[in-house]
């Protein structure tokens, strides 16, 4: 079974690093809420780091396909790429995808094990998390990315130290509550099924 999947972004400000997917079994997710990140979700997070969790993918029998997007996604454009599953649909049925927010210190959009199309499209609202891997500082030191030109990790630091819903930017540091700013879900997934 063959998909597309177009990632809309939906922020003013916001820029996605590139987008890690997978088709996979039921068993699979990417994080929990109130729980700590994953090495690979805060990679992620923290730096737009795909490696860590692609190597933790590829290893993993419960999944299927992995793709991979390339270069920023800036607001209000979309990036489409091409995923597979098994024929077996009620084993490999699932599909997540994760991202970092830029410039942020460790919050990342993401679809956590939402339900492929048998037939047609649908389409899912993504929010954005944040790692908790990371302090909130808001200081372009600890920021990659084009906006900051930071470090992208932190080992020597710590963050609240479970994943949550991100509560957006603060304004506090260096960055701009009016420029980055956003509410609500911060990507718009459409998934179809080609054959």
């Amino acid at each position: 079974m063959h998909f597309t999947v177009s990632v809309t972004n939906l922020t003013k400000g916001i820029s996605f690093t590139p987008f890690l997917a997978a088709t996979h079994k039921r068993s699979l997710q990417l994080f929990n809420l109130g729980e700590p990140a994953s090495e690979g979700i805060a990679y992620i997070a923290e730096a737009g780091d795909t490696g860590p969790l692609m190597s933790v993918l590829e290893s993993d029998d419960s999944v299927h396909s992995i793709a991979q997007t390339e270069g920023l996604l800036g607001p209000g454009e979309t990036v489409t790429f091409e995923i597979d599953t098994s024929g077996w649909f009620n084993r490999f049925g699932y599909f997540s995808l994760a991202a970092m927010l830029l410039p942020t210190n460790d919050t990342f959009v993401s679809l956590n094990k939402v339900v492929l199309p048998y037939i047609g499209s649908v389409s899912y609202l993504a929010d954005a998390y944040d790692a908790g891997s990371e302090p909130n500082s808001e200081m372009c030191g600890a920021i990659p990315g084009p906006a900051c030109g930071g470090e992208g990790l932190s080992p020597d630091e710590d963050g609240e130290g479970y994943v949550y819903p991100s509560p957006g930017i603060h304004g506090e540091g260096e960055l701009s509550q009016a420029a980055y700013q956003w509410a609500g879900p911060v990507a718009k997934v459409t998934i179809s099924r080609m054959y």
